[in-house]
C-alpha cells in the first residue's frame, strides 16, 4: 500500500535524551487521530469578521459548529477501515473534536504509521519516542492532519514559581544590591487584593464556567474548602473532567504540578466569586494536551465560555502538527465565543533555551490565544504604586516570557508593530508577538496560596492566565454575553490597558505602546469590561 510523509510530523530526540532500545511491542498505548474540518474556508471567513470587528451574527453554538465544521461520517469511516484492517481498536469518536482515539500495541502502531519507537532516557526521566515522520496511507492522506500520542515525553512545563526562601537566595548565588532590594521590598497580595489593584468590578461571576487545563497534579478539597473560608469567599463548584485516563492526582509536592492546578482554581474562585470551574485533567504529552483543550473548547455538558492554560513549552520542541491542531481548536474556539487565557512562560526571551537564543512559548504564541505576560506588581492605599516588566532572572528568579514566534505570521491586528530591544533599537515584526496584556507575576510581589496543605506565596505568568480568565468571566456575568475573541478589539483599544514602559526581560525591553514584555500592558478593569460589552452589541 503506498504511503506518504505525514506533514509536519518529523520528531527528534529530546536534547541530551538517548535511544537504549526499542519499545516494548507488546505495550498497549492510545494514539489521537485528527482529521480535516468541513467548510474550512466557510470558518476562516466567519473568525476574519470576528477579527474585523464584524459580531453582528454572533457566536456558534456548539451543536452548529459540530454540524458545519466537524468531521465529515465519511471521513470518520475511512479511519475506522484503516483502523480495523492493522488490528487497531477505536476506542473513541468525536466529530466535533475531529477526533478518534486508537488503541493498539507498539508494534502494531509501528506498522500502521511505518515508524519505530524507541525508549529514550534523559537526565530526569524516560519516555516512549519515535524520529523521523510519520508514514500515513495515500488516499488518507487528505483526510488525516494529525497523528498525535506515539510519542509521549513530557510536551509542557507549568508556568509557576514558588517565592523562594532567603536562605535559598543566600546559597544559590551571592547577595546583589538588586537581589537585596528584592528581597526587603518583597510584598504579597490575596487574588482579590490584585484584582482591586487592577479595578476588577464587583458582583461575581455567577452562571459562568471557567475550563482549567491540566497536565499532572491535583488537589484536595479540603486545602480548597480552608482557603476559601479563609478569604470569607465562598469556595468554587470544581468539577473534574478526565481526559484521556487524566485524573486529579496531587503529588504532594508544592513545588510540583499540585502548585499549578491549586493557583489556577484558587485564582479563579477567589476573582470569578460564584463561577464554577471545571478542571480537565491529562497527561503531559502532546496527544494529552491537545486532547485537553479540543474537549473543554467542545464540550456541551460544562459549556465553559473561558479557558485558562498556564502550561507550554518553546516553540521547537513543539512538532508542526501539534501546534497547527491546537491553534485550529483555538480558532474553533474564537468562533464559538470562547476566550482562551495562556501564560507566556517563565523563562525571559529564551523561554529557558539558554544562552542568546530567542524563543517564545506555545500555546501563547497561538493568534487566537491570549498571550498573558508578566510584570511585578505594587500597591500603596488601594492604588497601584509602581509596575514594571517582571525580571529576575539575575538571582533565579525568573521572568515573563516574550518575543516572536518562528511560526505564526504577524496577524492582521498586529501589523505594523515592532519589539524594542534591549538596546533600544525597534524591530519590526517578523512572526505574531507575544504577549498581547500581563498583569503580577512576580514571586516578589506575588499571591498568597494554599497547597498541599500549607500556605505559600506563589508567582509566574501562571497566575496572570487564570486572572484574566477571571476578569472574562466577570465581564460575560456583568455583560450578559460571552466576550470570546478578544485579541482584535484589545489591539484595537489599548487604552483599556495601562502601558507598562519600565524594564525588559532579556532579549527585548518595555516600550510605550505594544512591546514583546507585557504586550498592550495590564488591564483597567472597566475598560476591558466595557470594552468586552460590545461584542455581539
Amino acid at each position: 500500500m503506498a504511503t506518504r510523509p505525514l506533514e509536519g510530523s518529523d520528531r527528534v530526540a529530546l536534547p541530551n535524551a538517548r535511544a537504549v532500545g526499542p519499545a516494548d511491542p507488546h505495550e498497549r498505548l492510545e494514539v489521537s487521530i485528527l482529521v480535516r474540518r468541513r467548510a474550512r474556508a466557510a470558518l476562516d471567513e466567519h473568525v476574519s469578521r470576528l477579527a474585523h470587528g464584524d459580531r453582528m451574527s454572533g457566536p456558534l453554538s456548539r451543536e452548529a459548529f459540530a454540524a458545519k465544521h466537524g468531521a465529515s461520517a465519511a471521513d470518520l469511516a475511512a479511519v475506522n477501515a484503516f483502523a480495523r484492517a492493522r488490528g487497531l481498536t477505536v476506542v473513541q469518536e468525536h466529530p466535533a473534536r475531529r477526533t478518534i482515539v486508537l488503541s493498539g500495541t507498539v508494534a502494531q502502531f509501528n506498522q500502521a504509521f511505518a515508524v519505530v519507537l524507541k525508549r529514550y532516557e534523559f537526565p530526569g526521566g524516560s519516555y516512549r519516542g519515535r524520529e523521523g515522520v510519520v508514514q500515513i496511507p495515500e488516499e488518507l492522506a487528505a483526510i488525516i492532519e494529525a497523528v498525535v500520542g506515539l510519542d509521549n515525553r513530557p510536551q509542557a512545563r507549568a508556568h509557576f514559581r514558588l517565592r523562594a526562601a532567603r536562605g535559598a537566595d543566600s546559597v544559590r548565588s551571592p547577595p546583589t544590591a538588586r537581589s537585596r532590594a528584592a528581597a526587603a521590598a518583597a510584598v504579597s497580595y490575596l487574588p482579590t487584593q490584585v484584582a482591586s489593584l487592577y479595578q476588577f468590578p464587583p458582583g461575581g461571576a455567577q452562571g459562568e464556567c471557567v475550563a482549567i487545563i491540566e497536565l499532572g497534579g491535583g488537589f484536595r478539597p479540603q486545602d480548597l474548602a480552608a482557603y476559601f473560608a479563609a478569604l470569607k469567599v465562598a469556595a468554587p463548584t470544581v468539577t473534574v473532567v478526565s481526559v484521556d485516563h487524566g485524573v486529579n492526582q496531587p503529588t504532594g509536592d508544592p513545588n510540583g504540578p499540585d502548585g499549578e492546578v491549586m493557583l489556577d482554581i484558587e485564582v479563579v474562585g477567589a476573582v470569578a466569586a460564584g463561577a464554577s470551574i471545571a478542571v480537565y485533567f491529562a497527561p503531559n504529552t502532546d496527544a494529552g494536551f491537545l486532547d485537553a483543550i479540543t474537549t473543554a473548547v467542545h464540550d456541551t455538558l460544562h459549556k465553559p465560555a473561558v479557558i485558562s492554560i498556564s502550561w507550554g513549552g518553546p516553540e521547537s520542541a513543539w512538532t508542526s502538527q501539534a501546534m497547527t491542531a491546537m491553534d485550529e481548536a483555538f480558532q474553533a474556539a474564537a468562533a464559538l465565543g470562547i476566550t482562551v487565557c495562556v501564560a507566556s512562560g517563565d523563562s525571559g526571551s529564551s523561554d529557558g533555551a539558554g544562552g542568546r537564543a530567542r524563543e517564545v512559548d506555545f500555546p501563547a504564541s497561538s493568534p487566537f490565544a491570549l498571550g498573558c505576560g508578566g510584570t511585578s506588581l505594587r500597591g500603596t492605599g488601594g492604588q497601584i504604586a509602581s509596575e514594571t516588566v517582571w525580571n529576575d532572572e539575575s538571582t533565579g528568579g525568573g521572568a515573563g516570557g516574550g518575543g516572536v514566534s518562528a511560526f505564526f505570521p504577524v496577524p492582521t491586528w498586529q501589523q505594523g508593530l515592532a519589539a524594542t530591544s534591549a538596546a533600544g533599537t525597534r524591530i519590526a515584526l517578523s512572526g505574531r508577538g507575544v504577549p498581547d496584556v500581563a498583569g503580577d507575576a512576580d514571586p516578589e510581589t506575588g499571591y498568597d496560596v494554599r497547597i498541599d496543605g500549607a500556605d505559600t506565596i506563589i508567582g509566574g505568568t501562571s497566575a496572570v492566565a487564570p486572572l484574566w480568565a477571571a476578569l472574562v468571566a466577570l465581564a460575560n456575568a456583568r455583560n450578559g454575553r460571552p466576550a470570546g475573541y478578544l485579541n482584535p478589539l484589545l489591539y484595537a483599544h489599548p487604552s483599556a490597558l495601562r502601558d507598562i514602559t519600565t524594564g525588559d526581560n532579556g532579549a527585548f525591553a518595555a516600550s510605550v505602546g505594544w512591546d514583546a514584555c507585557t504586550g498592550l500592558g495590564t488591564p483597567v478593569g472597566p475598560e476591558v469590561v466595557a470594552l468586552a460589552g460590545t461584542l455581539g452589541a
